[in-house]
């Protein structure tokens, strides 16, 4: 309990092979290069976390070092390495976070060799995905996840949509073909550039999409005129914001969707939408194989 001891481990059965294979050549690396590990109880050390990603459909796979300063010692040596042993490679990137924190990723991301983004592939569209931004771990079962989220918001070619949470914008672009406008919002402004780009390389025009928080920016729209049909949000394991709850409880859009990857946190807000809100139902979606985890999808309609 309450141990953050690290455990060695080289094969995991609900880990893509890929990235496991690229996580041990770089452990052997690190451990050939001696490179500092960062110890939290004398906050001394440069390497606090290894994230390894990939694109399923493209098998680019992009790595990051999360340090705990701009300091990376045997830098070039390390990239030389991973070039020559692990050619599936396309993106070296390095974060900064040197604050004592269980927040695993810091302000400043630096990028050290080969594209700052790689590609996934979802639902016939091409997606563009940077260190900091957040991706499902499952793409197969993204797809049935997002089609579970479409079927709920129950579109019309009139309506607009408000994709809060919205990261490269893989939930509100797959919506767009069917609404009149989408509009999404992320604090990353990374995953907003993604965003944007990933917009329009598919040439969906009826899309807008802003750095800033949902309850910053909802209010803002509002008094612009702006009132959306539908808001989908997809939150992190906190669950939603409570200026945004109070925002949505103020003025709900007619329908919302809810997509929850924490059931806890999940309870505890339907309490206060519930208040404005018809729940109509709530679909589970096993993302997370083998655990006892899993996403669940909420259709709700305003009273």
């Amino acid at each position: 309990m309450e141990s953050h001891r690290l455990v060695a481990i080289d094969d995991c059965l609900v880990q893509e092979q890929d990235t496991q294979k690229v996580i041990n050549g770089i452990v052997q690396l690190l451990n050939k290069y001696q490179i500092p590990i960062y110890d939290e109880r004398k906050n001394s050390g440069i390497l606090r976390t290894l994230m390894v990603r990939i694109g399923i459909a493209t098998g680019e796979v992009q790595v990051v070092f999360i340090t705990n300063s701009v300091k990376l010692p045997q830098k070039n040596a390390l990239i030389r390495e991973i070039n020559q042993r692990l050619p599936q490679v396309v993106s070296i990137m390095q974060n900064v976070q040197n604050k004592k924190t269980s927040v695993v990723m810091g302000e400043e991301t630096i990028h050290l060799w080969g594209k700052e983004a790689i590609e996934e592939r979802l639902n016939e569209l091409t997606f563009d995905l940077s260190a900091r931004a957040f991706f499902q771990l499952n793409p197969q079962q993204t797809s049935v996840l997002y089609q579970e989220g479409l079927k709920a918001l129950d579109l019309s070619k009139n309506e607009t949509v408000v994709d809060a949470y919205c990261g490269v914008g893989t939930i509100g672009l797959s919506v767009a073909p069917y609404a009149k406008e989408v509009r999404g919002m992320d604090i990353i402004p990374q995953a907003i550039e993604n965003a944007q780009e990933n917009a329009r390389r598919i040439g969906a025009q009826n899309t807008h999409y802003e750095t800033g928080t949902a309850e910053e920016l909802l209010p803002k729209w509002f008094n612009e005129g702006f009132r959306p049909d539908s808001i989908i949000v997809d939150p992190p394991r906190t669950g939603l914001d409570e200026r945004l709850l109070k925002a949505l409880l103020k003025q709900p859009p007619k329908k919302m969707v809810y997509i929850s990857c924490n059931v806890s946190t999940l309870a505890r807000d339907l309490v206060q939408l519930a208040k404005v809100f018809h729940v109509e139902y709530l679909q589970s979606v096993d993302m997370f194989p083998q655990t006892a985890r899993c996403e669940v999808v909420v259709k709700l309609t305003r009273k």
